[in-house]
């Protein structure tokens, strides 16, 4: 009888741990890159694609970064890359694995820093960290003085890499403090503008990205390790399914190209509208009650004029 308890007790095990073996398998199948930029496809609504040339030359770009800020990748992982080229204005979610492989999952259109006006910094290039020390918050989807909602509808994602020193595009230059974010913005009067540089030094991203991002915790490597510690999150979605291997960097590059590629075409680059015939005599003309391209007037200041929590709501569309 013990004899039979004995070997019912290991073939229990023997399943339990076959189980979790497959459990695993499946987490592991799910998070594979292919999975992912099957899905990237499926939900991000603005896609660009890369030629298979460009996808490497990033790809070895990001690993040329991560090696000059004396990061060696000790496991694979997702990773955001900006290129903050006023001729690209591009994001590519990459998947890295040690020591040089690069997969590109989905690239998308953004909007980083311009100058040319007071409190408009310049997107700083660089390999930053996404941590628990520079906590995310959520848009609340109110509109500003200026009817826009400078982080996106409710509930948005505003990712947080803390204060970076970024250039000042006013004045005689030089740099300053600012808070670098990434998060969504306004979907009517500011999304469709992604591909060309308006922020005030943030980068921001469709919505759908956010969601995504969000959803699968792709950069949430640090959230993870913090919620193994037993911290409470408030900013997790009790709802995400986060990925095996959640990444944490978002690596910033400048390409600096004298033309704009054919795979990330201008957002102004549409079919003229048909003229409209001349207003009658005496006739009022319409008014203009849209910004012009190029112009924001949607966000308060970026710089660390108040504490560091208040500095992050001051980027409301930065």
């Amino acid at each position: 009888m013990r004899h039979t308890a004995r070997s019912l007790a290991r073939l229990m095990l023997h399943l339990l741990a076959t189980a979790l073996l497959c459990w695993h398998s499946a987490l592991a199948a799910a998070d594979a890159p292919a999975t992912l930029a099957a899905r990237y496809a499926r939900e991000v609504d603005k896609r660009l694609r890369l030629p298979d040339a460009e996808v490497q030359r990033y790809g070895e770009l990001a690993l040329q970064m991560l090696q000059a800020a004396g990061i060696a990748l000790d496991r694979p992982q997702y990773l955001v890359l900006v290129d903050r080229s006023p001729q690209v204005q591009a994001l590519l979610l990459l998947w890295l694995e040690p020591p040089s492989r690069a997969v590109l999952i989905g690239a998308s259109p953004v909007s980083t820093g311009r100058g040319g006006e007071y409190d408009y910094f310049e997107t700083p290039t660089g390999v930053f960290d996404h941590t628990t020390l520079n906590p995310d918050f959520r848009a609340e989807g109110t509109y500003n003085e200026h009817g826009i909602r400078g982080f996106g509808v409710q509930g948005m994602r505003v990712f947080d890499f803390g204060w970076q020193h970024g250039r000042r595009g006013w004045g005689d230059g030089g740099t300053s403090a600012m808070r670098l974010l990434l998060h969504a913005t306004d979907p009517d009067l500011l999304e469709p503008k992604l591909g060309s540089v308006q922020s005030k030094g943030c980068v921001r991203i469709p919505a759908t990205l956010n969601r995504l991002l969000d959803q699968h915790g792709l950069l949430d490597a640090d959230y993870e390790d913090a919620l193994t510690e037993g911290r409470h999150l408030w900013v997790l979605s009790p709802q995400r399914t986060p990925v095996v291997h959640a990444g944490r960097y978002l690596v910033v590059v400048d390409t600096q190209r004298a033309r704009r590629p054919a795979w990330s075409p201008s957002p102004f680059l549409k079919a003229k509208p048909k003229s409209k015939p001349a207003p009658p005599s005496g006739g009022s003309r319409p008014s203009r009650s849209a910004a012009p391209q190029g112009s924001n007037t949607d966000a308060p200041s970026m710089a660390p004029a108040r504490s560091a929590a208040t500095a992050s709501l001051a980027c409301a569309s930065g």
